[in-house]
């Protein structure tokens, strides 16, 4: 299996508007982060993204990736799905629609929003099939498993994806550490997990938590990502402890 990281960032991406870097360096070309989003790819090719990032279409342009066999939503919080109507195209040499994955709340979310996603319009084809999270374990090559995780006031699905002997797991957007996230994501190859900023935060991750849920989970790899303009790459790199990857867009790891 292989990991493509195509953002990294938190929802206002670094730099925000107005160029302001915070305190990462701008010279950096790693502290240049677009909205969250990953591709897992198997053996054969096989591709699952996970969410439609705002930044969706120059993600996929800066990685030459013009085919996904699937699609998954953690939540529908405008970073994670509004980039959505870049799916059109993947659609065009398509038969059928493209599977889409997501949980009840989430499914009714993204139906409301972009109904002409999911049901055709004015002649156009339906661009994605929308089904439940709990109606299906495998799809595309994959097998894959879920859990909802605090998000603040509301929740997030973590993934895990299985193929080839190796899994990756996609934790972004948690505030807390649940017993049901450790059973889900224990002994995985690839963790990659919510990391926005050293100080406490209401609704994601901190630093010290997202390495205690490496360490809890016994990941092997632990890969940072959502990281806002108080994490420069290079500081990150001298703190982090064996095991663990400062995530950055365009990042590869084969698990």
């Amino acid at each position: 299996m292989k990991l493509l990281m195509l953002g990294s960032g938190t929802s206002t991406g670094v730099p925000r508007v107005g160029n302001d870097w915070g305190e990462c360096d701008p010279t950096e070309p790693r502290n240049r982060r677009t909205r969250v989003s990953i591709i897992v790819e198997n053996d054969a090719g096989q591709r699952i993204l996970v969410d439609t990032s705002t930044d969706l279409r120059a993600q996929l342009l800066a990685n030459s990736v013009d085919k996904i066999d699937a699609v998954f939503w953690t939540h529908d919080h405008a970073d994670h799905c509004h980039g959505i109507d870049d799916l059109r195209v993947m659609r065009y040499d398509r038969s059928n629609p493209i599977p889409g994955f997501a949980s009840e709340v989430t499914s009714a979310r993204l139906r409301r929003r972009f109904d002409y996603i999911f049901e055709g319009q004015f002649g156009y084809p339906t661009i994605i099939d929308l089904k439940l999270l709990g109606q299906m374990h495998m799809v595309a090559g994959f097998s894959f498993d879920h859990v909802e995780m605090p998000h603040g006031p509301v929740s997030n699905t973590g993934f895990r994806f299985e193929a080839d002997g190796k899994s990756i797991v996609y934790a972004t957007d948690f505030s807390e550490i649940t017993p049901q996230m450790v059973r889900c994501f224990e002994g995985t190859d690839i963790l990659v997990v919510d990391c926005l900023r050293r100080k406490p935060h209401p609704t994601h991750a901190h630093f010290d938590m997202a390495i205690e849920l490496g360490r809890k989970c016994k990941a092997r790899q632990t890969v940072l990502t959502h990281m806002d303009k108080s994490m420069d790459y290079r500081s990150l790199c001298d703190e982090v402890p064996k095991g663990v990857t400062v995530g950055y867009d365009g990042l590869e790891i084969e698990a």
